[in-house]
């Protein structure tokens, strides 16, 4: 692994961008700083380092200069970059192919209709039925695929299923007794042994929020990117 200062991650616990990129960190045995926030009260430091204020932010820092990313599967697959001891990325062309296809459904219309279902008052709609059923059709392409594959790609638990899951997780917990009710059995024992990981369950540990009163004047310029 490539001797560097260690990384800087901004993060909130149930943001499932945020979720996916603590993921990818936790797997790949890189260490960083882990910043937990507030989206309400962002910190001014965070926006320094992106302006457009949202989370995952993970700031690098080392002797060739400094960079941010500010994009979850950008993060991801810096990570799985310097260490993939579990063989999280995709083996071939075809099968990175296939993972980007697979995320980019889930980051378009899915978050979509799930930030919809969720939190229909924000949308001006009375409730968010609809949408649940469009981003239904998603969850049972999913499931269509996990009723013959174990995995979203590749032979293993990987890059894909740990870039979905969270926002599977999110949907789910919309209305619990709705989900269960479905037939998508591949899906929820998908689901269910993601919930169940160890992984998972040390992504979601509860941190200390980070205090901006802890800050040290690390020195960041918008043109070190």
């Amino acid at each position: 692994m490539p001797n560097t200062a260690s990384p800087v991650l901004y993060s909130f616990r149930r943001c499932p961008y945020a979720m996916r990129a603590r993921l990818a960190l936790q797997v790949s045995q890189v260490a960083y700083e882990h910043r937990e926030i507030v989206l309400k009260n962002k910190p001014a430091h965070m926006l320094a380092l992106s302006p457009k204020g949202t989370v995952p932010v993970l700031w690098l820092s080392d002797a060739s200069g400094a960079r941010v990313l500010d994009q979850s599967l950008d993060i991801m697959l810096w990570a799985l970059a310097q260490h993939d001891p579990l063989g999280w990325l995709p083996t071939s062309p075809e099968e990175m192919s296939s993972a980007l296809a697979w995320v980019a459904l889930n980051d378009g219309r899915f978050k979509q209709q799930l930030d919809r279902y969720k939190y229909p008052l924000r949308f001006g709609l009375n409730s968010g039925t609809q949408d649940r059923d469009l981003g239904s059709d998603f969850l049972w392409q999913i499931n269509t695929h996990l009723q013959k594959n174990d995995f979203l790609t590749g032979a293993r638990w990987g890059l894909t299923d740990a870039a979905l899951a969270p926002f599977v997780r999110q949907f789910a917990h919309v209305d619990p007794v709705w989900f269960a009710s479905q037939a998508w059995s591949a899906l929820r024992v998908w689901l269910e042994n993601f919930e169940n990981s160890p992984g998972f369950l040390k992504a979601m540990q509860k941190i200390d929020l980070w205090r901006a009163d802890k800050f040290h004047g690390e020195a960041f310029q918008p043109g070190d990117t």
